[in-house]
């Protein structure tokens, strides 16, 4: 499945078939949140939040993929990412974009 951030796709014709998207809320966990705490007195990058948010990052994904497929789309255009603050300690990340079918 091609995913781009365009509208398009160079050399394609494309049939729209709709929105599509994929979306997982992440909770922080004691172990992560520990380490996140010692890291905030020494500065630096938050690794254990960072690989976090990658893995709901690409649930995400995988989900919208799935829900494309489910449509017969040959691709989906327009992806974008977006995620926020549900409440303490936990976040949602989401994943959506244009399903489309090429034409031949």
């Amino acid at each position: 499945m091609l995913l781009v951030n365009t509208d398009y796709i160079s050399g394609k014709e494309l049939e729209t078939l709709g929105i599509v998207k994929g979306n997982i809320v992440q909770t922080k966990n004691f172990g992560r949140d520990f380490m996140a705490g010692i890291k905030t007195l020494v500065g630096g990058e938050v690794k254990e939040y960072t690989d976090m948010l990658n893995q709901a990052r690409q649930i995400a994904v995988k989900r919208m993929v799935d829900e494309a497929m489910e449509m017969g789309a040959d691709a989906i255009v327009n992806v974008r990412y977006a995620s926020s603050a549900l409440m303490q300690g936990a976040a949602e990340m989401i994943a959506y974009g244009t399903a489309v079918k090429y034409k031949y």
